[in-house]
This record gives structure tokens, C-alpha cells and sequence, in this order.
């Protein structure tokens, strides 16, 4: 199962915007763990996502994936190995 979290925050139009393509992306892939953080809530992310929101990181691979991303942006941040 390849597990991603998406750092954004409450608020924030790009992160929603995110997570509806994400969510349409998820219910084609099989074993896809999407993982929610809100950087408003711990201060380590905030320092590094503040101003990159919203961003998806696998946390396989350590590869990060700024918005705008797309279905084939996220096809490659899940085959990435």
C-alpha cells in the first residue's frame, strides 16, 4: 500500500482543489492511503510547507509533489520507486 500525506491547511482554496482531484484519483487506484495534515496544527511543517501548500509527499520514495498537480502527476509520484 503506498501511503501519501497531503500537507495543507483549513482555509486554503488550492488544498481543497487538491483533495477533489485526489479523492476522484483515489477511487480508481487500488491500495492508495491518503494521509491529511493540517501544517496549522504542528510548527515542523509549517516551516516547510507555509508558503507550498498544498503539497503531497509519498512518504516511500521521499519524492514531493508541489501544486498544481494532475491525474498524471500522481500516477508518477505512486510509481516512483
Amino acid at each position: 500500500m503506498t501511503k501519501l500525506l497531503l500537507f495543507g491547511t483549513q482555509g486554503c482554496h488550492l488544498c481543497e482543489l487538491a483533495e477533489e482531484l485526489i479523492e476522484a484519483f483515489q477511487a480508481n487506484e487500488l491500495g492508495l492511503l491518503i494521509e491529511r495534515i493540517d501544517i496549522a496544527e504542528h510548527e515542523q511543517w509549517q516551516k516547510i510547507y507555509a508558503i507550498r501548500i498544498p503539497v503531497l509527499l509519498n512518504q516511500e520514495t521521499g519524492k514531493e509533489l508541489g501544486w498544481p498537480f494532475d491525474y498524471s502527476d500522481l500516477e508518477k509520484l505512486i510509481a516512483t520507486k
